[in-house]
């Protein structure tokens, strides 16, 4: 099986961490993982936005790109969502014919992280070891527009060490949305706030999710209220084996060793 990491912006820019995690994780399970280095935003800001006819070219390069892999596989619900579900639309509008059909065809290849661990390679035990108080915040591209499910919440029952507590209101948005914690500032930083008032009434030691827009969002929150509760992505914690080197500069429980404490 031929693999290509589709890093994604914010990860590279911010939490490159999390992408070496993601490797690690892959790897771990025998995956060959390629990294393309042409490969850039899905054009996910630009559609969001309204600009439309911007967001042409990205979805071409991202066919061009990933053409010819196995899978795609991304440490990102909302980038994945971004491809599978908006990509082949815009090319079917804006192409037409062969280089549409090529949009859908990588397009329907390509997978946030953990429904490629559970869907395709069929496992839910990736070997980590993360000995501490988790709670699980399910963005919304992964729970509403991917349909993530359990996924997550079933890889992360499988990590040694690791205590598993409900969230309340898990399915409430944290109040990031891209765009809309710019143009809504202060209904964005009262979902935040709600958000972290459930997790930190939870009395873990970690908040995991899928997606580091999020997380830095709320990781951002929970910081301005001197909150002890770290934020976590998902394939930082498994990638963690108790090795405080598992991923490659990452710290022991999991943490970017740098770029999330400059986010805040």
């Amino acid at each position: 099986m031929r693999v290509a990491l589709f890093v994604t912006c914010v990860t590279d820019t911010l939490y490159p961490g999390t992408g070496r995690a993601a490797l690690a994780v892959l790897e771990r399970l025998g995956v060959e993982v390629d990294f393309p280095l042409a490969q850039s935003c899905c054009g996910q800001p630009q559609f969001n936005t309204g600009y439309r006819r911007e967001t042409e070219p990205l979805v071409r390069r991202f066919a061009e790109v990933f053409r010819g892999y196995d899978h795609v596989v991304t440490p990102s619900g909302s980038c994945a969502a971004m491809v599978r579900e908006n990509h082949p639309r815009i090319a079917a509008r804006a192409l037409g014919g062969r280089a549409a059909d090529e949009v859908a065809e990588v397009a329907s290849r390509t997978y946030e992280l953990s429904e490629f661990l559970v869907d395709v390679l069929g496992v839910t035990d990736v070997g980590a070891y993360y000995p501490h108080t988790v709670t699980y915040h399910p963005t919304c591209h992964g729970l509403r527009t991917l349909g993530l499910g359990d996924r997550p919440r079933r890889l992360l029952e499988n990590v040694r060490g690791l205590e598993l507590v409900e969230l309340p209101g898990a399915r409430e948005c944290c109040g990031f949305g891209g765009t809309f914690a710019v143009k809504n500032a202060a209904v964005s930083a009262a979902m935040g706030a709600d958000k972290a008032r459930g997790i930190e009434g939870t009395g873990a030691q970690a908040v995991c999710a899928v997606d580091n827009s999020c997380l830095m969002h709320i990781g951002g929150i929970l910081a301005r209220r001197g909150s002890a509760v770290r934020p976590v992505h998902l394939a930082e914690i498994l990638a963690s084996t108790g090795d405080c080197t598992a991923t490659d500069g990452g710290t022991a429980d999991g943490r970017d060793g740098g770029a999330e404490e400059e986010t805040r």
